[in-house]
């Protein structure tokens, strides 16, 4: 049973697809909207719940979970699910943005600078289902 979950945030814009990401203000690390999914949310709501906290994103999962990742924090092996997340609604401001920024990039690019995140070795499956 996954203990958290995470959302990848896509758009559809003239340009081709887009994917939104953030990070901790002052890291260089790019990363996907994840969180602990708390009592009586499922980890498809947790999901929505952390992309709009952290990145001020509404919108809705599309399918099932692309898969899930693991990695250890506070000595504790945590697990976590991954969703697709059309944005229907983008916020300008939001709960997390004086700890986060967010960024667009597309989906290559997003790729690339996913490459040493725990997604990123299954991204190729990732992205077969975003241009499906």
């Amino acid at each position: 049973m996954p203990k958290q979950a995470a959302a990848i945030p896509f758009r559809q814009t003239p340009e081709g697809l887009e994917v939104c990401l953030i990070r901790r203000r002052g890291s260089e690390k790019w990363a996907i909207p994840k969180g602990f999914i708390d009592p009586g949310h499922t980890a498809r709501e947790a999901a929505l719940i952390e992309a709009f906290e952290e990145a001020g994103l509404e919108g809705r999962i599309v399918g099932r979970s692309v898969g899930t990742y693991e990695y250890r924090k506070w000595s504790r092996r945590l697990t976590v699910a991954v969703y697709l997340m059309e944005v229907l609604t983008e916020h300008r401001s939001w709960d997390e943005m004086r700890l986060r920024e967010r960024k667009w990039q597309p989906l290559e690019k997003a790729g690339r600078l996913l490459a040493r995140h725990p997604i990123g070795a299954f991204w190729n499956h990732i992205r077969e289902r975003l241009t499906a």
